[in-house]
């Protein structure tokens, strides 16, 4: 029998609990002989990223004892922790960032405690060839190309004097070496080089070179094919397509107007990988394909997935990060030549009922500026409640991070947990969003603060003119660059009656100064340069215009964020305390820019939930901590 009640006082499968207990993070992937290794981040273990080995034959080990935990910090949001060789593991630990080797069930220190932090490597010669970032002295840590010498742990520098490295990749006959490099004020997605150079047998460097990119083409993921030849992405066409360099020659693979690569905010991101000499397994959007090198054919994969990241591949299997709408993020290894998908892990093993599983549909909808902008729509759908006829849902309009990044409708039981509630939730690919090519990522350069507030305004309002949300309940939520879009969509437009922040930026000024290496001249593209375009910064940063204010906000925060400091969100909840408005603070000990551990992450569930229920005044089936919210009458 179907229960009716209110939207929002559903009650839900999809707990706190269940989201945190039984959900463990699959972070990344590599391949060594017939072994296949993962990092799984674990919430209720302390946040702690742990490498899992598992064997041919299918026996699997945890190789990290507490409270070792494999996340580098180099450009504070890491990626590419680890490194794996002939069974010999190198990770950098996250206490301390130094690098360990793990062997024969031993974890040993290879390089000495000191301000050094390493990631992106690849194992070559008893050496490690990685990314370092070196944090001594003043001013801004300096990045470089260095090998690591695995009995000594000597650092030798390869190349520096590029503001940012990336993917240094040893050629297979061990005679060049191929990287990325960009400057201050590009992010790599923005512009940057790909280099390669002679590598001497004594493991120095000649005749480096630039092979492709400059500062509007933006190149991704070198790779050396089995027999030698240098592969890469790039938009020069406006698409991150794959190209090889050969013979001194840059020749495109297989020309698309589709994007085979993503922006590369953590190291470690793999779109394509080599399973034969002449044979990539590739994804573009939610496809996963095959190509041909030599033909250019690409043959689609019949695969139950959208979403596909940390793409290994040899000997005719690839090994990969896969979800569809309605199961979790899963490693997957796949036989090319039968087309068999074998599930090695899975991040969650709790069975969903069908029923009480949103999918989400593509929607394309015109913007405040003439355009056509993406997102998905996940109406709200539990099997066992239905609302009172007649009655319309609260719609949460989730703003990702990035902001250039993007999102797709694979399973995230972060949005399950309101749909299954009685909410609608509409996740918008704005404007300056990857996957659409390089022409919609650049409508938010100069723009930040306006398109992608407009785009999510405009879903919302798209959304009520179909007779599918609430026009007196619009919520808007996201997080860091997201957050920042959720207070600037509060403050400068009047379409939302509650929002929620999650470590997002309040005064972009602040933000340009205070944040971290890799992000410190970001706002240069995304707004203007400073002091020059002061004014910008000032017109668009929320703190400034506390006065145009007039709805509910709950601010959620980290309190160790080196990324979006936490008083961005203080001065924020200080602003709206004195003006008078309802206003929830849940700041939170141990955590940095974002949520890990799982009582943090179920608090921060759970306030949003019992925030939205006091200040929409219904109630929620669900036994809640409070929240104090002030101002609330």
């Amino acid at each position: 029998m179907t229960n009716i009640a209110p939207f929002g006082a559903w009650k839900s499968p999809i707990t706190t609990d269940l989201i945190v207990c039984d959900t463990v993070g699959l972070i990344e992937l590599a391949l060594d002989g017939d072994d296949v290794y993962w990092i799984e981040m674990r919430p209720n273990d302390a946040a702690r990223y742990v490498i899992v080995r598992r064997e041919a034959n299918g026996a699997t080990t945890d190789l990290l004892p507490a409270p070792f935990s494999a996340r580098t910090r180099v450009h504070e949001y890491g990626g590419g922790a680890f490194a794996v060789r002939d069974g010999v593991v190198l990770f950098s630990n996250f206490s301390d960032q130094r690098l360990y080797r793990v062997a024969s069930h031993t974890v040993a220190a290879t390089t000495p405690p000191g301000a050094l932090r390493f990631a992106d490597g690849a194992v070559h010669d008893g050496r490690l060839v990685c990314v370092i970032e070196d944090h001594q002295g003043e001013g801004e840590p300096r990045n470089a190309i260095a090998v690591v010498d695995l009995q000594s742990g000597a650092v030798e520098i390869l190349a520096e004097g590029a503001d940012f490295y990336s993917t240094p990749r040893v050629s297979p006959d061990g005679k060049q070496l191929t990287w990325q490099e960009w400057d201050h004020p590009n992010m790599p997605w923005d512009g940057s080089r790909l280099m390669v150079a002679d590598w001497r047998d004594h493991g120095t460097l000649a005749n480096p070179r630039c092979i492709a990119g400059g500062d509007r083409e933006s190149v991704f993921q070198p790779e050396w094919s089995p027999g030698g030849v240098l592969h890469f992405v790039s938009d020069r066409t406006g698409w991150w397509n794959l190209y090889c360099w050969r013979a001194g020659i840059v020749e495109p693979l297989c020309p698309l107007a589709a994007d085979f690569g993503r922006p590369q905010w953590v190291f470690g991101t793999r779109t394509y990988a080599f399973a034969a000499t002449t044979q990539i397994v590739c994804a573009h959007g939610a496809t996963m394909a095959l190509l041909d090198t030599e033909s250019g054919k690409l043959a689609t994969l019949d695969l139950p997935y959208t979403s596909y990241s940390c793409l290994h591949a040899a000997k005719g299997q690839a090994v990969f990060i896969a979800a569809s709408p309605t199961t979790p993020p899963s490693v997957v290894q796949l036989d090319l030549a039968s087309g068999a998908a074998t599930v090695l892990c899975r991040s969650s093993d709790t069975k969903l009922d069908p029923g009480d599983v949103s999918v989400g549909q593509a929607i394309e909808f015109p913007t405040l500026n003439g355009l056509m902008a993406h997102a998905f729509h996940y109406p709200p759908t539990n099997a066992d409640f239905a609302a009172p006829e007649g009655d319309l849902p609260p719609l949460i309009v989730k703003s990702h991070g990035g902001p250039t990044s993007s999102v797709g409708n694979a399973l995230n039981l972060d949005i399950q947990f309101w749909t299954s509630r009685g909410f609608a939730v509409v996740d918008v690919n704005y404007g300056g969003s990857t996957g659409y090519g390089r022409a919609y990522r650049e409508r938010l350069d100069g723009q930040w603060g306006v398109v992608d507030v407009d785009d999510c305004a405009s879903a919302a309002q798209w959304l009520v003119a179909q007779g599918l949300a609430d026009p007196a309940r619009l919520i808007i939520r996201g997080g860091s660059a997201g957050g920042y879009t959720t207070l600037a969509a509060l403050t400068f437009r009047e379409v939302f009656s509650a929002g929620a922040s999650h470590f997002g930026i309040s005064d972009l000024e602040a933000m340009a100064r205070d944040t971290h290496k890799f992000e410190s001249r970001y706002l240069d593209r995304l707004v203007g340069s400073l002091p020059a375009r002061r004014d910008l910064y000032e017109a668009r940063s929320p703190i400034h215009h506390v006065d145009r204010i007039a709805c509910p906000m709950i601010l959620l925060q980290g309190l160790e964020d080196k990324v979006v400091p936490p008083n961005q969100a203080e001065m924020m909840v200080d602003a709206l305390r004195r003006k008078g408005l309802p206003v929830a603070y849940v700041p939170f000990d141990g955590e940095q820019h974002g949520f890990r551990q799982a009582k943090n992450i179920k608090r921060a569930l759970e306030a949003e939930l019992f925030f939205f229920g006091r200040v929409f005044g219904f109630a929620p089936a669900d036994a809640l901590e409070p929240v104090e919210i002030e101002n609330l009458h």
